[in-house]
């Protein structure tokens, strides 16, 4: 009898795929490209969209967040701190639900400072390293972090479209992988059914 499972290198990642849905994986690559190619051709609706859903999530963990603090309260345990972020979580929700544009500027502000942050720890660990041969490519990432950084605080709107655009990219690609892959699951198990 032929064997037509998965063929990856390690049985434990085939194992991972016994009995999975390839429909379900198709339709998250489906789900993944068109993500993709709306984020792609449309990024500002994207970005905006994405802060739309952001401020929903913030708004229903602040309600959440609150309704644990009346729970703690009523059990005679510290509420105040948890009911604090739920006040918070809810007034940042309505926050970057009326004003959107707020909400892309402190998320590109929050990659900015972590893109600086990253960079100039990279360009301290190059030039304390003694001689290396890699520290001049530890240097550059660095040199690039930096940049990438820099031109997010300067233009942080570009920035949003961008960042936006490297979304749509890696959903059309994670997409077009998952169709292939749920495709070759799909192709795998005919030929089993046929075999058997």
């Amino acid at each position: 009898m032929t064997d037509h499972r998965l063929y990856v290198a390690n049985d434990a990642v085939a194992a991972l795929f016994e009995g999975v849905s390839w429909p379900a994986i198709v339709a998250r690559g489906v789900a993944g490209v068109l993500f993709g190619v709306l984020a792609i051709l449309a990024p500002v609706a994207t970005a905006l969209s994405l802060v739309v859903v952001f401020s929903i999530y913030l708004m229903a963990d602040g309600f959440l967040a609150i309704a644990s603090a009346v729970k703690a309260a009523r059990e005679r345990h510290s509420w105040g701190l948890l009911a604090l972020e739920g006040v918070l979580n809810i007034a940042a929700s309505l926050a970057i639900f009326l004003i959107p544009g707020l909400g892309m500027i402190t998320f590109v502000a929050i990659v900015a400072v972590w893109a600086l942050f990253a960079g100039g720890v990279k360009l301290v660990t190059a030039m304390r390293r003694g001689p290396v041969e890699a520290r001049g490519w530890l240097a550059l990432s660095a040199v690039i972090s930096l940049l990438f950084g820099a031109a997010l605080l300067v233009a942080p709107l570009a920035g949003a479209v961008v960042l936006t655009w490297w979304l749509g990219i890696y959903g059309l690609v994670f997409g077009v992988v998952l169709l292939c892959l749920g495709f070759q699951l799909r192709s795998t198990r005919r030929k089993a059914m046929v075999a058997a």
